[in-house]
């Protein structure tokens, strides 16, 4: 079988999706794919890292907000195109159902903003969100409902 060069691999990547009652926490990317949308705090995960790990690693850098790491709860594919459309990369998103714990969202890293918006209102269209945000947002909040506090 013929060895492949990463980038003609999916990349994995962890997403943050961290509520703290009925908001949830997302910023607005500052990089592409997505940059100028908004979305939950993320990025690839690093060798040797667990998932809860990368989870909070990338909540901790992107807005300084620390959370308890729950469960992985979904996982979405985000295919990054160039203007002709030839597939860049494929990052498969692995989203982690994160509690708040402390800390006022502050931009940082690859964010341009940071904040908490309410969980309910993203299907709403008032904010410019990545793919698959507010599906994956409602099924978080769903999630929560149904845990021990």
């Amino acid at each position: 079988m013929p060895s492949h060069p990463i980038h003609d691999r999916p990349i994995p990547a962890i997403l943050a999706v961290v509520l703290r009652g009925p908001d949830i926490l997302l910023v607005r990317r500052a990089n592409p794919p997505d940059a100028g949308l908004w979305g939950f705090p993320g990025g690839k995960i690093e060798s040797g890292e667990s998932l809860q790990q990368a989870a909070l690693r990338e909540l901790k850098e992107e807005t300084g907000v620390s959370a308890e790491a729950l469960r992985v709860f979904t996982a979405v594919d985000v295919f990054d195109r160039d203007e002709a459309g030839s597939l860049r990369r494929h990052f498969i998103l692995v989203a982690m159902l994160c509690r708040w714990t402390a800390g006022t969202p502050i931009a940082g890293d690859d964010a341009l903003e940071a904040r908490w918006v309410e969980a309910e209102t993203l299907a709403d269209g008032d904010l410019p969100l990545s793919r698959d945000v507010a599906e994956v947002a409602a099924q978080a909040a769903a999630l929560m409902r149904e845990m021990p506090a």
